[in-house]
């Protein structure tokens, strides 16, 4: 084909051919490039569960941070990732209160229609284990046969911060547990378990009785609960474990142990029924020894919200010290060593009285001054990862006065506790063997008058009779109407 002048260029047959040609082998390149990128789409399934029980999470998540793309499960713990091109990929798998997990997955998969299992831990401070000692084997809470109800660090910390003087509070909400007030004018209280009498219900401070027999009188008012990690309940008989005193059940109180941070605790409260509480906890482990201090001042005005010349709750003073000692001689040793020492002075009655405004009718008032003294010392070696050796030895010391109209009661009590056990721990199987040797005696004889007037709370007059020598008894008998009950001898 002849080219025209004037034309600016010229196309020839030969020429054509070629850049339809051309086109061809154009259009077939990207036929095979697009052919290969989407044979490059890869697709990833997977299926997350809880790692202790197989349970499939719902709403569990799936990422691949550096393609941003990602996809959660379904009702079935089911996830599917697609469009996930040729290579290496780190995907992380998340889930609220679990630990998230990590893993790098090469693409294409081996098995392209394979679905993969992820198991995901629970995280420590959502689900964490309760480790049960109120059986001796601390176990976890699950593999405990006995029922044994437990409060941990969290609650208490929450009941601490509403009743930082006592711990009635933490007990009276817990369902089978009632706190039973045994003085309307002094604020005293005693446990029941399940309707037993409280004397019936054992009281342990770290798996030793320091409250037993004429000491647990005023005990449930005056524990402090801000050095206390855990609180452990067995509602029903644990006579086998610790005695007759476990009838109706025991109360457990576990006490906090120093960790490598060092933990640094000030509490001050205040209320309107004119209380004031202060405390102190501090706790620390160093290389080869640790220590927990505890400190608290407690104190209330006379309180009468009815304005009827009664206090509704007593004038109280008292005063706690708690340190601790504790020694870590090698990997398979600890051991540690604390005193406890509360004073308590506890006035209530009329008011004039309080106020040394006593005459005429104003006379009644009941007072309570108590020091309460104890040392506790604990060992344990672990003999190899199956089988262990412990020793408790506690010492108490309880000096109650109690003043009244016509009332002077006076009485002391020494009480000791000792234990040593072995046990063999087995995946299934637990043995534990053990003895231990508990006392208690009277001092002073506890009655310095002649006649005891019926306001003298029944507990209290139970765990006298309990300690009196041989030979003196009470004796109720009646004059005119009133009712008294005379110590008198056989």
């Amino acid at each position: 084909m002849p080219c025209y002048a004037g034309k600016s260029a010229c196309i020839y047959p030969s020429q054509e051919l070629n850049s339809k040609q051309s086109m061809k082998h154009i259009l077939l390149a990207l036929a095979v490039i697009s052919s290969q990128l989407s044979f490059a789409q890869n697709t990833f399934r997977a299926t997350i569960k809880d790692e202790r029980t197989q349970e499939a999470l719902t709403g569990a998540t799936a990422h691949i941070q550096a393609l941003n793309i990602g996809a959660a499960t379904d009702t079935n713990g089911v996830l599917e990732i697609k469009n996930i091109p040729n290579g290496n990929f780190q995907i992380k798998f998340s889930y609220i209160g679990y630990k998230h997990s990590q893993k790098i997955f090469s693409f294409p998969l081996a098995n392209p229609d394979e679905t993969f299992t992820i198991d995901l831990e629970p995280a420590g401070t959502e689900l964490g284990e309760v480790v049960i000692q109120t059986t001796r084997s601390s176990r976890s809470i699950r593999d405990i046969p006995t029922r044994v109800e437990a409060i941990t660090l969290e609650e208490l910390n929450e009941k601490n911060s509403m009743k930082p003087g006592d711990i009635r509070m933490l007990l009276n909400e817990s369902t089978g547990i009632a706190t039973q007030q045994t003085s309307a004018v002094s604020g005293t209280a005693n446990i029941r378990i399940q309707g037993l009498d409280g004397r019936y219900t054992q009281f342990l401070r770290d798996g030793m009785p320091l409250y037993q027999g004429f000491s647990g009188g005023l005990s449930v008012m005056q524990i402090a609960p801000l050095d206390l990690k855990q609180v452990e309940f067995i509602k029903g008989s644990a006579s086998t474990l610790y005695g007759g005193g476990a009838i109706a059940g025991l109360v457990n109180l576990i006490s906090k142990t120093p960790q490598q941070k060092r933990e640094l605790n000030f509490l001050l409260n205040g209320t309107s029924a004119k209380g004031f509480d202060g405390s102190t906890f501090y706790s620390q482990r160093f290389k080869k020894t640790g220590t927990t201090i505890f400190g608290s001042y407690n104190y209330n005005a006379p309180y009468d919200p009815a304005k009827i010349g009664l206090t509704a709750i007593p004038q109280t003073n008292r005063f706690t010290i708690n340190p601790k000692l504790f020694f870590y001689p090698d990997e398979k040793t600890t051991g540690w060593f604390g005193v406890n020492a509360v004073y308590e002075d506890r006035y209530g009655g009329d008011t004039k009285v309080i106020e040394v405004k006593a005459g005429g009718i104003h006379q009644y008032f009941e007072r309570n001054k108590t020091l309460r003294l104890s040392t506790q010392l604990a060992f344990t070696h672990n003999i190899n990862n199956e089988s262990k050796i412990n020793f408790k030895n506690s010492v108490g010391f309880f000096d109650r006065k109690l003043l009244q109209p016509n009332l002077n009661f006076n009485g002391q009590q020494v009480s000791s506790f000792s234990e040593v056990n072995y046990s063999h721990t087995k995946e299934k199987t637990e043995w534990i063997a053990g003895l231990n040797l508990c006392g208690q005696t009277i001092l002073k004889h506890p009655i310095q008058a002649a006649c005891i007037t019926s306001s003298l709370p029944s507990r209290d007059l139970h765990n006298i009779h309990s300690m009196l020598p041989n030979g003196l008894r009470w004796k109720q008998v009646c004059a005119l109407t009133t009712t008294h009950r005379q110590l008198t001898t056989n």
